[in-house]
């Protein structure tokens, strides 16, 4: 079952990368390692072999991970499509009296901290489809919280 993955242009290249260094640095790197490991006899007791054997598990699993993301992307445009929220949309909202900042993005690419929010976190799919000026409220952990659309670009 695959699903498609949303990225802005940024983020498909970083996972590009990532998959890039894995295949052809990491990976040969761990085999190396665990072929010097299982030379050292009793695999058993070996510490350097099971640790070279997780590892190669590890980045193996990653590399999956990262090709079945990568078979079904859809590039995140900066777009505010007419004013409306989207995927690739940044928004500027005010709650509680502050105003916030957030860059609608999928779920690869999500760091709250620095603004970017998912579009299948509860925050970020509340926006989709909203224009300047709409109240969107938002169940929050403590309660709800009413966020206002100052501007979508």
């Amino acid at each position: 079952m695959s699903s498609t993955a949303y990225l802005t242009k940024e983020g498909l290249e970083k996972l590009q990368a990532e998959l890039f260094d894995l295949k052809k640095k990491q990976r040969p790197d761990l085999i190396s390692r665990l072929e010097a490991a299982k030379a050292l006899g009793d695999l058993s007791e070996n510490a350097e072999y099971h640790e070279a054997k997780d590892s190669l598990a590890f980045a193996e699993g990653r590399i999956r991970e990262l090709e079945l993301t990568l078979n079904d992307v859809s590039i995140i445009e900066d777009s505010a499509a007419g004013g409306v929220v989207v995927i690739g949309s940044t928004i500027v909202v005010e709650a509680n009296g502050k105003e916030r900042t957030y860059q609608i993005v999928g779920s690869n690419e999500a760091d709250p901290v620095a603004g970017r929010i998912s579009n299948e976190s509860p925050l970020g799919a509340a926006f989709l489809g909203k224009k300047k000026g709409e109240s969107v409220p938002v169940d929050a952990p403590n309660g709800r919280v009413i966020y206002t659309i100052l501007e979508v670009k």
